[in-house]
């Protein structure tokens, strides 16, 4: 995949998150790819994926996933991306999060992610979904 292909390709993976659409996320994958979100079990397969990807769009229903660039590396790409949304979905605190990460990806023959390991400061995630002036927020209890 050359330079041009890669940032097509990444453009509409990130428009995949932003439509909302579980399935258009998963649809980036090989069928028996996989996706691991920082130190958590990877799902492998495009109906586990969809399922992981599903996990978001239910609890940030506004998100939006911005490209922040990508690049190659050896042999993987480098997707940095941002995500901002509100924690709204089910049993959600109502706290809108900004979180910035990066997956980095190995491509399957077929031009498709064979697998995406994703990385963000869990951390930084929570205390924002968590801050003291959020509802049921630990501060609180």
């Amino acid at each position: 995949m050359d330079a041009a292909e890669l940032e097509r390709f990444s453009a509409g993976y990130a428009a995949a998150w932003c439509s909302r659409i579980a399935a258009s996320v998963a649809a980036f994958y090989e069928m028996d790819g996989s996706l691991q979100i920082n130190a958590g079990p990877p799902a492998v397969g495009r109906n586990a994926i969809e399922t992981a990807a599903q996990s978001f769009v239910t609890s940030f229903p506004d998100m939006i996933v911005s490209m922040d660039g990508v690049s190659m590396r050896e042999d993987h790409a480098i997707f940095r991306w941002t995500l901002v949304g509100t924690n709204t979905g089910p049993h959600g605190t109502g706290r809108t999060v900004r979180i910035s990460g990066y997956e980095q990806w190995t491509f399957g023959l077929d031009g498709l992610i064979k697998e995406s390991k994703g990385h963000f400061d869990e951390t930084d995630y929570l205390r924002q979904l968590d801050a003291p002036d959020a509802p049921n927020s630990a501060a609180k209890r």
